[in-house]
């Protein structure tokens, strides 16, 4: 029989197994909230996301002292241009000690590869960061899909993006939950798929047009999931997280019991 304590610790280790999963975007102009908000999420999440909107305020100097602090940065930047110049801007960013980093997969097979070359140039001998391949935003709808001119369903195109990156060596891709089981049974269980977009049940999808619930999006087959306004504009960011990474808890602990019956 498990004992109290014994089953505290449990679910403990298994809410860490959870928040691990979770990717809170720092999605805030100044450093002193970016770093606030890091340090109040400590061991509650797995990552922190800098995006285009904080790095162009902050620069380089917000993501060392994020990396100085102990906290892992998914810096999403997307780069997408020839491949010199994608090689350069990967070893630059890759220097400031960051996990993740992307590029967008329509830039093709030889930007990819070229981005891979320079994160390892980059990273020195320290372990270089898992470059992602970004497939279709999250924020397009079909309509836009095919305004852009891709004559296929987002679900086809995000299926080719993600079937290009593998190719060119990435690691993973960034997609929404949506397509997260199609890509999981094409690419395999060693891809890692980032799913942005995430929005607890009862939460407003703001400007998501494919966004999931954690629990649907782990069980599609997402690594990682990424939120941000649910928890940063929380009145208590601390609890907010806690409740996102209970329901991914619940879902992995549920796909467990689903394989232990098969």
């Amino acid at each position: 029989m498990t004992s109290g304590n014994q089953a505290a610790t449990e679910s403990s280790a298994a809410l860490t197994r959870a928040a691990e999963k979770l990717i809170v975007a720092l999605d805030v102009a100044s450093a002193d909230a970016a770093l606030l908000l890091a340090d109040t999420l400590s061991g509650h999440v797995g990552v922190f996301k800098v995006g285009l909107e904080l790095y162009s305020a902050q620069g380089p100097a917000l993501v060392r002292e994020l990396v100085r602090r102990g906290a892992s940065v998914f810096l999403d930047l997307k780069l997408h241009d020839i491949p010199n110049t994608v090689r350069g801007a990967a070893r630059e960013l890759a220097s400031l000690g960051v996990s993740i980093m992307t590029v967008h997969a329509s830039g093709g097979r030889a930007m990819m590869h070229a981005a891979l070359e320079g994160a390892r140039s980059g990273a020195g001998a320290g372990k270089p960061p898992l470059v992602i391949g970004v497939t279709a935003l999250t924020s397009l709808a079909e309509s836009d899909i095919a305004d852009i001119g891709w004559r296929e369903s987002p679900e086809s195109v995000v299926l080719r993006l993600a079937a290009l990156a593998q190719a060119a060596g990435l690691g993973g891709v960034v997609a929404s939950p949506h397509e997260a089981a199609s890509i999981r049974r094409a690419c395999g269980p060693g891809f890692a798929i980032v799913t942005p977009g995430i929005r607890p049940a009862d939460a407003s999808r703001d400007d998501q047009a494919r966004a999931s619930t954690p629990q649907a999006a782990i069980r599609a087959g997402a690594d990682y999931l990424v939120a941000g306004r649910p928890i940063t504009q929380s009145s208590d960011p601390v609890a907010a997280a806690r409740a996102i990474a209970q329901e991914i808890e619940t879902a992995l602990t549920s796909a467990e019991s689903g394989d232990r019956r098969a």
